[in-house]
């Protein structure tokens, strides 16, 4: 069924969905979360810094392999080349119960909380905007993969001119004086915790904010010249994202204080208010847009994977159907954003969110890479170093992640539990 859908996203369209999904809600809100880990200057750098690089190395992995399979489905389809149906089944029901769809009500709550520099709402307001946009976006994507990719590049450009301001801004009208970017020293920290723990849950938020990138492999069966450009985009994509977040957080912290920043949860507009009084609804505008952006691609991507369960037989048939009109699976995506209505009305925490988020994406990203040495066959020293070091550095997050936050981690086990007892009842209608 892959076949029906269009070839019609260029270079420009899909690096705009790689930065598009990976900078959107992150950098705006986890800076504040790092800096109370990680309450000293340095500290706080090198954690971006380290997650740049696993964000690269990621990359080029998944590039390697994205190069010589562009079935629509992306991780989905590498997962279950590699290690067969039930771990790829798990992925794609991840994504639908947890993974895309926790983030998309974490973004939601990003977006009317910004919001609130403008209105004033109250808590049950709040809920019906975060649910109409999500309505609104979802229509939009039905509609066609090109209108979508069309408001992934719009909204992607806004996002990164408020990131571009607040640089601008932060290195040359900064006035922080009291700041030692050398400054490595470890201090206590407001979760009284060593340093190893710290910094493994600072991961958390870096990791939140750097993913997304690897949405622009679930599209591949609908992209011109997929071999070529996917890997082009999953690259020159995160190298722009690093490049942006290590320039804001040094921006920041010219702005205002490694404690101020720890304090904040508005970091970015608190940070130009200090030297721009209206800055603060000038960047709160452009997060606006920018969450809006990341909500609309996700929407967009996602939906992709549950399409090819479907056309496998593995999931519900329905999602394998193709809108006769648009040519868009239409069903995925309704479900998919029912689902995120349904988190947002049960999960009130961004930060709970994203550290449920981030546990099974990071076991999935895992599995992926090393789906590398099962797939490519000749394999080059550098590529296989980028995997080792990729899948160590996952596995980190995911053991610190089950031992300083085990309640979101079970939560996301339990989930991957019953998808293993959903994939028996799949398998038994196949048969």
């Amino acid at each position: 069924m892959s076949n029906l859908l269009k070839k019609q996203i260029s270079l420009y369209s899909l690096t705009m969905i790689a930065i598009g999904s990976s900078i959107g809600s992150g950098i705006f809100r986890t800076p504040s979360e790092i800096a109370r880990y990680l309450p000293s200057e340095g500290l706080m750098l090198s954690v971006w810094v380290i997650g740049g690089i696993i964000a690269l190395f990621g990359a080029l992995t998944f590039a390697k392999i994205s190069a010589q399979f562009t079935k629509v489905g992306g991780f989905y389809v590498f997962i279950k080349e590699a290690f067969g149906d039930l771990p790829a089944f798990l992925y794609g029901w991840s994504m639908l119960m947890v993974i895309n769809t926790g983030s998309l009500a974490a973004l939601s709550l990003v977006f009317t909380s910004y919001l609130k520099v403008f209105f004033s709402i109250s808590e049950n307001i709040e809920l019906v905007i975060a649910i109409g946009a999500i309505t609104i976006l979802t229509i939009m994507n039905i509609l066609g993969v090109k209108l979508g990719s069309i408001f992934a590049s719009i909204f992607t450009s806004a996002k990164l001119l408020g990131i571009f301001s607040v640089v601008f801004i932060g290195i040359f009208f900064g006035t922080n004086s009291n700041i030692n970017f050398t400054n490595t020293v470890f201090s206590e920290n407001t979760n009284n915790l060593s340093i190893i723990p710290a910094f493994g849950l600072a991961l958390i938020g870096v990791s939140f904010s750097y993913g997304g990138y690897q949405h622009a492999t679930f599209i591949a069966a609908e992209v011109k010249n997929a071999s070529k450009i996917v890997p082009k985009a999953l690259i020159l994509g995160i190298l722009i994202v690093c490049l942006a977040y290590l320039t804001i957080n040094f921006a920041y912290l010219k702005l205002i204080s490694i404690l101020e920043i720890a304090n904040s949860n508005s970091v970015a507009s608190d940070a130009i208010s200090t030297v721009w009084a209206l800055g603060g609804k000038f960047i709160s505008f452009l997060i606006i847009l920018s969450v809006l952006g990341t909500i609309g691609i996700y929407i967009l991507t996602a939906p992709r994977i549950y399409f090819a369960m479907a056309d496998d037989k593995l999931f519900f048939k329905k999602f394998a159907e193709v809108h006769p009109k648009y040519r868009t699976p239409f069903w995925a995506i309704i479900f998919q954003s029912i689902w995120t209505i349904i988190l947002l009305i049960f999960w009130k925490t961004f930060s709970n969110l994203i550290t449920y988020v981030v546990f099974v994406d990071t076991a999935f990203f895992l599995l992926t890479a090393a789906a590398y040495f099962k797939l490519i066959k000749e394999k080059t020293f550098f590529g296989k170093l980028a995997a080792i070091v990729f899948i160590a550095m996952c596995f980190f997050i995911i053991s610190n992640t089950l031992l300083e936050k085990p309640q979101q981690a079970l939560a996301g086990i339990s989930f991957l539990g019953i998808g293993s007892i959903l994939y028996q009842y799949f398998r038994r209608k196949m048969e």
